[in-house]
């Protein structure tokens, strides 16, 4: 399971998807949980922290000084780190409102495969019609809205964080790399929120909220550290061969496999071999 969530993160295929489908696959037919997913994401995130480490540094300390005036806050890296705060509103909102449809109705396999094709197409249609000549330097405030409402249809298993936000990239005319750079550097807020508080939800519910006596579930939080770990070992890698892949090529492979995965999964669904 970490080696899924490490190579699906940041391709636009779903890796909250891809979770949910190979979980049903490993035996027990189990869904692992939105929980267990936004964990795990916390080890791909860390990836992406180490691999853009200078630019989240300069970001966030030109903000800072934004905020004191030693920069001005026309500074594009002041800039950058308001537009992101202002793109992770809206899944923070949706998130917390939609929450119980998140962990339930959201999973069903039969959402996943309808938004598996449905994106990919959309994705396929923006790589191909988008002018790809902006770069993140000509963001503007209009611009990051649309990028975090984007990001909130993330919540939808299958419809895939860096996907939808590198598709509204393309569609706003932005480069392919300019697009997967920002839809990264947008995720940090809301991965690190919504990792950390399932996480601080997972331990409260092991370990009890007066005696501090785990139960035998910690066990399972071993495991699931086991998955963060090797998700962050194989994100690291995922980032910088798909960044370098961006320079030159098109998305149209992952539209391909999107739209197939999403067919074979209705294909599986409808003759029994799984359950939604």
């Amino acid at each position: 399971m970490g080696i899924v969530q490490g190579l699906t993160e940041f391709i636009p295929v779903s890796s909250s998807a891809h979770i949910r489908i190979v979980g049903s696959l490993l035996g027990t037919g189990a869904d692992p949980g939105a929980a267990f997913t936004a964990i795990t994401q916390l080890g791909t995130e860390a990836a992406v922290l180490l691999y853009f480490w200078r630019d989240i540094a300069r970001i966030i300390s030109r903000w800072f000084l934004s905020l004191t005036k030693r920069v001005p806050r026309s500074d594009p890296d002041a800039r950058l780190g308001w537009f992101i705060i202002l793109g992770s509103v809206p899944i923070v909102i949706l998130g917390v409102a939609l929450q119980t449809l998140i962990e339930s109705t959201f999973r069903s396999l039969w959402i996943v495969a309808v938004t598996l094709i449905v994106f990919g197409v959309v994705l396929g249609v923006a790589d191909a019609i988008g002018a790809k000549r902006r770069r993140l330097a000509d963001l503007t405030v209009g611009d990051a809205a649309i990028f975090g409402g984007a990001q909130a249809l993330a919540l939808i298993p299958g419809v895939s964080r860096s996907g939808g936000t590198i598709t509204a990239g393309l569609l706003m005319g932005y480069e392919r790399t300019a697009a997967a750079r920002y839809s990264f550097l947008l995720a940090i807020p809301a991965v690190f929120g919504s990792g950390l508080y399932e996480l601080y939800k997972t331990v409260r519910t092991s370990c009890g909220n007066v005696s501090g006596a785990c139960t035998p579930e910690v066990f399972t939080g071993a495991q699931t550290a086991l998955a963060t770990g090797i998700a962050f070992v194989v994100g690291l890698a995922v980032i910088s061969l798909l960044m370098r892949y961006l320079a030159t090529r098109s998305f149209l492979p992952f539209v391909i496999y999107r739209i197939a995965l999403g067919v074979g999964l209705i294909v599986a669904l409808t003759t029994g071999a799984l359950t939604p």
